[in-house]
């Protein structure tokens, strides 16, 4: 990217500099946002980079209520969602496609034999002119209604499996814990009561001596499950290899964010840990529900669960704000301390990135750049 070029994009951005740019690690790539497109860019095996973008809906335009503070948080995850759920998609794609080019060939090699063995003994049968058919637009659309299908089963499960990993789960063991160790009133039963009685009358009634103590507790587990997932992640090979690609997106992020010229000279310089991560989001959303979650005072396990369910858009728009001041110079000591536990976190979620991992990143990066209008 030219000198001047940079120059004009500095200048167009220069008002939300800070906010512009994230992004997400993909399979062999990187998938970098900008306030009006994104670009994904993915590592081919014979070398080549690929890519796609596409300018984004402004939704905070039509809708000037999504641009409220908090508000705009929730709106902001739920896109960012959709949006790493499409990245996935296609990086998956592209790994699938390498994989079968070997395939197709031995495919095409066995037809040849065949072909020879039941009497064509022109060796040119192979060279022959191949028969393009291209497919009509029905077909087309029924692949992207399944695709569209696909991300949304995708996001619904993530949705789940995370409800049930760190809402239901820790509320569970804190109230076993808690019942355990006499700091929580056991449930009444009858002396002939049978078994799944027992386990419904145990799971069922939550009634702690200290709300403010269970609900510590209650975060302390969920957070040691956050770690210990990551953790076990970090020990598989092909895991690696996307935290590498995360330390490419963050350091492009760095280059560009300080008006440095995008290249992996430039971007091999600068830090792995970004205060704007996805990592330390999710570790300020933990420390946020401890204290919302101490308001929440009923009996009834369920009813726990699903009033903190609700307020997890409230949860998410709160760390938002949290994350955007903290990225700024001014914020003050609170709130970097508040991010100081994600930061740690990413020396696990960042590995750092080979030169061809920069170049990737930068490619996704320019790309999204392109998309972007000539007017703020």
């Amino acid at each position: 990217m030219g000198k001047k070029t940079l120059k004009l994009l500095h200048s167009i951005f220069a008002v939300e500099r800070d906010l512009i740019v994230g992004g997400q690690a993909v399979m062999e790539g990187v998938m970098m946002r900008t306030p009006s497109a994104y670009a994904i860019a993915c590592r081919r095996k014979d070398g080549s980079i690929t890519t796609t973008a596409e300018a984004l809906p402004r939704w905070s335009d039509k809708y000037s209520w999504l641009r409220f503070p908090v508000v705009r948080g929730g709106a902001t995850l739920v896109q960012s969602m959709a949006l790493g759920v499409k990245a996935l998609n296609f990086s998956a794609r592209i790994w699938e496609e390498d994989n079968e080019e070997p395939q197709t060939e031995k495919a095409r090699a066995g037809e040849l034999e065949t072909a020879l063995a039941a009497g064509t003994t022109d060796e040119s049968f192979s060279k022959a002119p191949a028969k393009v058919v291209l497919p009509d637009e029905p077909a087309a659309k029924k692949r992207s209604a399944a695709s569209s299908a696909s991300a949304v089963g995708s996001i619904a499960f993530a949705l789940l499996f995370n409800v049930l990993l760190f809402i239901a789960a820790p509320l569970l063991l804190t109230n076993l814990a808690f019942i355990a160790l006499g700091w929580a009133d056991a449930p009444l039963l009858a002396a002939d009561a049978g078994w799944w009685t027992t386990v419904k009358s145990y799971l069922w009634e939550i009634k702690p001596h200290s709300w403010l103590a269970f609900n510590l507790i209650d975060g302390v587990i969920r957070m040691i499950f956050f770690v210990t997932m990551i953790l076990t992640m970090s020990w598989l090979k092909d895991i690696r290899r996307v935290f590498e690609y995360h330390g490419a997106e963050h350091k492009t992020v760095f280059t560009w964010e300080k008006g440095l010229a995008l290249n992996p000279a430039n971007a091999a310089g600068q830090r792995r840990q970004h205060p704007r991560c996805g990592t330390s989001f999710l570790m300020v959303v933990m420390l946020i529900a401890i204290v919302l979650f101490s308001v929440i005072k009923f009996d009834a396990f369920w009813m726990n669960l699903v009033v903190r369910i609700a307020l997890m858009p409230l949860v998410a728009g709160l760390s938002y704000e949290v994350i955007r001041y903290a990225a700024k110079k001014e914020s003050g000591m609170i709130f970097k301390l508040m991010t100081r536990p994600g930061l740690w976190l990413q020396n696990i979620t960042t590995q750092e990135p080979d030169e061809e991992q920069l170049e990737v990143a930068i490619r996704a990066l320019e790309e999204s750049l392109k998309l972007e209008p000539e007017t703020a």
